[in-house]
């Protein structure tokens, strides 16, 4: 994989061994970041279920303040370290090793700017963490990858790639 844009335009970055992780694709990544790229610059970003780290990589490349990775696997989590470590490092990069669903449960409205969340297709995650965010809006937008066959609520704005999805919430001005 490689970051698309940004000051890591083009650096390669590693997916994690095997089928636990499911990394997002070129074309859905650049989907995202199309969708919240003018709100990027200088914004406090969250990826949630992070995985390689790709979708927070990406925010920090094109210019993010800060990003907050959480992911529960100790061996993913050392992927994502070993990625920023290659790209050279991110002063305001921080690794959480926990359950998505529990760490934004303890989050207040409003403290993200962005979120990204891509949890695995199988799991309860997604409307989980929706539900989470309908009732504290933990982030101004929210972004969440999932199978097209998964409905989600209507204030979301939705997008279909193939069998995936992302769709979009964004917390009331």
């Amino acid at each position: 994989m490689r970051i698309i844009s940004g000051k890591w335009r083009g650096r390669l970055i590693e997916a994690p061994d095997g089928g636990a992780v499911r990394p997002t694709g070129d074309r859905v990544r650049e989907s995202w970041m199309s969708i919240v790229h003018q709100i990027l610059p200088e914004a406090r970003v969250l990826d949630l279920c992070a995985g390689s780290g790709a979708l927070g990589l990406e925010a920090l490349s094109r210019g993010a303040a800060s990003c907050d990775f959480v992911e529960q696997s100790p061996k993913v989590l050392a992927v994502i370290r070993s990625n920023l470590e290659k790209l050279g490092g991110h002063p305001e990069a921080h690794l959480h090793r926990d359950d998505a669903v529990r760490f934004v449960e303890r989050l207040s409205a409003g403290a993200y700017d962005v979120a990204f969340a891509d949890p695995p297709y199988s799991t309860q995650t997604v409307p989980q963490l929706v539900e989470c965010w309908m009732a504290v809006p933990f982030a101004n937008v929210f972004g969440i990858e999932h199978s097209s066959s998964v409905i989600l609520p209507a204030i979301g704005e939705s997008r279909r790639y193939g069998s995936t999805s992302l769709t979009f919430f964004r917390a009331p001005s």
